[in-house]
């Protein structure tokens, strides 16, 4: 019999009308419930018919990695949120999880991914690259992508995540490792790779009484945009938008940031971050900010990210300069 932790729920609600197809994804990470909670709030509105679907098909995933749920942490086996492809030999949980969400990913337009951070902090959208047709990932849908983050309504808008995590690979010599570079690949990332288009919403911290707030207002946002339900959508947002230029790994237990960052904190050029173990100050490049601080970091995994803000234009379609 299958385990409670591996039974995945969702919801499919169609209108019988031409329209997109928006699958919104919440708890892939376990000790992020904000997600859970707006979902649950949506079916909720559209079974009782408080809110109608006028079009297209919507697909409401609760809780997308139900083992790390079960026992209330990050992840179950390892992090759903990597290596986020098909697996014809699934290893553990999440590669058997990943192999029911990617068909269903695969059939929609457009995806929502809601979560939210350790750390204090606004929320905030992370969204993929400009058009391309390069190697890394190209993708045709950036005016599309751009406009659904302006919708959300963050302060803030983050990009370049995959590019970042790629150079970090070569900096280790592992910039020609395709496996070591599909562990980058999250549900956006996978996403875009069908021919969609997805943006993460981080809805505030862990505990923060409103998250599930942001996330369901999200969500709202996203279909009335869409013209799948609701009213008409909101104005868009005129945020602050970052573009990701370089991740710092945590490398010894005795590394220790200098302050209680949060993501977005201000930072000047030559101003210390971090102190390695040896003492050594890790100081800020140029002037930015940091994005995802993580005190709390492994030993070789991510202390934080360091970002600029980006020339790229989200509000007109076309191509932007290039960094």
């Amino acid at each position: 019999m299958t385990p409670v932790g591996e039974v995945l729920r969702s919801h499919v609600l169609q209108s019988g009308w031409p329209g997109p197809r928006l699958v919104v994804l919440g708890g892939v990470h376990g000790d992020e419930t904000c997600g859970t909670v707006a979902i649950e709030r949506v079916r909720t509105a559209l079974e009782t018919g408080r809110l109608q679907l006028r079009r297209g098909e919507l697909s409401l995933v609760p809780v997308a990695n139900p083992l790390a749920r079960q026992h209330g942490r990050r992840e179950g086996e390892r992090n759903l949120n990597r290596s986020f492809q098909p697996d014809p030999q699934p290893a553990d949980h999440e590669a058997r999880i990943t192999n029911l969400l990617c068909p269903l990913l695969a059939r929609h337009d457009v995806l929502l991914d809601l979560h939210s951070f350790q750390s204090a902090g606004a929320p905030f959208a992370m969204i993929g690259p400009r058009d391309n047709a390069g190697a890394l990932e190209p993708f045709a849908r950036a005016f599309e992508e751009g406009q659904l983050a302006l919708h959300l309504g963050t302060g803030c808008v983050v990009e370049a995540w995959l590019e970042v995590y790629a150079a970090r690979l070569a900096r280790c010599g592992q910039g020609g490792d395709a496996r070591a570079l599909a562990f980058g690949w999250g549900t956006n990332e996978y996403m875009r790779s069908q021919g969609g288009y997805a943006v993460t919403l981080e809805c505030g911290q862990h505990l923060d009484p409103a998250a599930p707030e942001v996330a369901y207002r999200a969500i709202l946002a996203a279909l009335a945009l869409l013209g799948m339900a609701g009213s008409t959508p909101v104005p868009p947002a005129h945020p602050r938008l970052l573009r990701l230029v370089d991740v710092v790994d945590r490398q010894a237990e005795g590394d220790r940031l200098v302050h209680a960052w949060t993501s977005f904190d201000a930072v000047r050029q030559g101003q210390t971050i971090g102190l390695r173990a040896d003492g050594q100050a890790v100081v800020a490049p140029c002037d930015g900010a940091i994005v995802f601080p993580n005190a709390e970091a492994l030993p070789g995994s991510e202390w934080f990210y360091f970002a600029v803000d980006s020339e790229r234009r989200l509000d007109a379609p076309g191509p932007t300069p290039a960094p």
